[in-house]
């Protein structure tokens, strides 16, 4: 089994849908958001265009409105208790198939949504994965989900699969693995037109299921949104890499971050460099385990969110 001096045992990604962080975090107090955007409806009144080629008109196509705290107080309640972070971006400048792919596997052939992505995929995708590496050293991992986008990665499938409604008994237990990829259902997701409160208060949901339940004082939980969503966003994210045509690929746009845990900062806005990639570098990190590839290698672990010197703070999240 790997070695980590690390004390998380538990990690736990929830992969909310296509909101910026303008969109979103625009008028927290201390971020670096955008807070001069008109109110956005909720639900949504329509989904806007987040395709590659809408990102790369997004200075003049993206939809230009933002939610309030009003919409989202949990999600503003957990950035004021924990670490919210206001530099942080998607993985690829597209929309949610590559992006959902990277936070699995560092990597993705895909810029764009295949055809098909939801229900039974075109074609599979032979890349190496997190949850091959903990498979490799005897850790566990799970994804509460229908399947997508496991089902897109050749060696995984639909091994280790559960339903959302399974996660909550799970936690009460102690039964989640060492790493556990969420996605909301239908309705609850925050893809438009989803309604946000909605959305989040289920989220909201999950996190006092980690903290009500045995593995709190191990875990560590991440909140992100898997991709732009068509919103606007007044930061730029860095080029890194070009797609075969030679624009932007990674990273894409900036969209929020919740790091939730004992260990994570309290009231801290993090404005460190961080991606999806950043998440599964996290995870190679705490659990002793090599880089599936240059990106990873590259990327930071999310450390600047966390404070492992001080003994762990198990005071519930309040989502109010």
């Amino acid at each position: 089994m790997a070695s980590s001096t690390s004390p998380i045992k538990t990690v736990v990604i929830i992969v909310k849908e296509n909101h910026t962080f303008d969109n979103y975090f625009g008028t927290f107090p201390g971020a670096n958001g955008d807070p001069t955007l008109p109110q956005a409806p909720n639900p949504p009144k329509s989904d806007p265009s987040h395709t590659h080629e809408a990102w790369l008109r997004r200075k003049t196509g993206a939809a230009r409105l933002g939610y309030k705290e009003s919409d989202i107080p949990a999600y503003f309640a957990y950035a004021r208790q924990f670490t919210l972070c206001d530099n942080y971006f998607t993985a690829v400048a597209g929309p949610s198939t590559p992006n959902h792919l990277m936070l699995i596997t560092a990597d993705s052939p895909l810029i764009d949504n295949p055809r098909t992505y939801r229900g039974q995929p075109d074609q599979t995708y032979d890349l190496p994965s997190l949850p091959d590496q903990l498979d490799a050293v005897g850790l566990t991992w799970g994804s509460y989900t229908s399947g997508y986008p496991f089902t897109l990665i050749t060696k995984l499938g639909t091994r280790n699969m559960k339903p959302q409604s399974a996660f909550v008994g799970d936690a009460a237990a102690g039964r989640l693995p060492n790493v556990s990829w969420i996605y909301g259902p239908s309705g609850l997701d925050e893809h438009p037109v989803a309604n946000v409160t909605d959305g989040a208060n289920w989220t909201a949901g999950l996190v006092e299921a980690v903290a009500g339940g045995p593995q709190w004082a191990e875990s560590a939980i991440f909140i992100t949104w898997d991709d732009w969503g068509g919103w606007v966003d007044h930061v730029d994210p860095p080029l890194l890499e070009t797609w075969t045509d030679g624009t932007q690929f990674y990273p894409g746009g900036r969209v929020g971050c919740l790091v939730i845990s004992p260990y994570a900062r309290h009231g801290y806005v993090s404005s460190a460099q961080h991606t999806h990639v950043s998440l599964v570098k996290f995870c190679e990190v705490t659990f002793g385990l090599g880089a599936l590839n240059q990106r990873d290698a590259a990327s930071d672990g999310m450390e600047d969110c966390f404070d492992f010197t001080k003994p762990p703070d198990l005071t519930p999240p309040q989502a109010r």
